[in-house]
């Protein structure tokens, strides 16, 4: 089981997530259900739909959209990147929080880190798999 840690200082549960070269930093805590990314709200920071539901399924999974406040600080990556890591941190961070909800976020696989990653550049080629344009002559 992933136990999220304690922060002693100001009662959060801390939870890290990441997602190809993204990384986010989760803040949770029990409140009114502010959600906020790099101090800007989640439609400002999170303008694509798409995004928007994949950073709040972890809350809506476990129906504690409107119960706890969650603070967010991602760096690094593109949206869809970013969007995933703070998912995981979010769902790493509930978990500490009550242990009931350890079950349904893993059957959602929101616990599950996606592994995949860019494949780097390798020498002789123009990229990772791409190589030299093939000359008859």
């Amino acid at each position: 089981m992933i136990v999220a840690k304690k922060d002693r200082h100001t009662e959060e549960l801390l939870g890290t997530g990441r997602r190809k070269s993204s990384v986010a930093r989760v803040r949770v805590k029990e409140g009114a259900g502010l959600l906020t990314i790099n101090g800007r709200s989640l439609e400002e920071y999170f303008p694509n739909e798409r995004d928007r539901g994949v950073v709040l399924g972890p809350l809506n999974s476990v129906e504690a959209l409107s119960k706890i406040d969650v603070r967010i600080n991602v760096i690094g990556g593109g949206t869809s990147g970013q969007a995933g890591a703070c998912s995981l941190g979010i769902a790493r961070a509930l978990c500490g929080l009550d242990e009931e909800y350890f079950a349904t976020l893993r059957d959602g696989g929101y616990l599950t880190r996606d592994p995949r990653m860019k494949e780097r550049k390798k020498p002789g080629l123009h990229g990772a798999r791409r190589g030299t344009q093939f000359s008859k002559r």
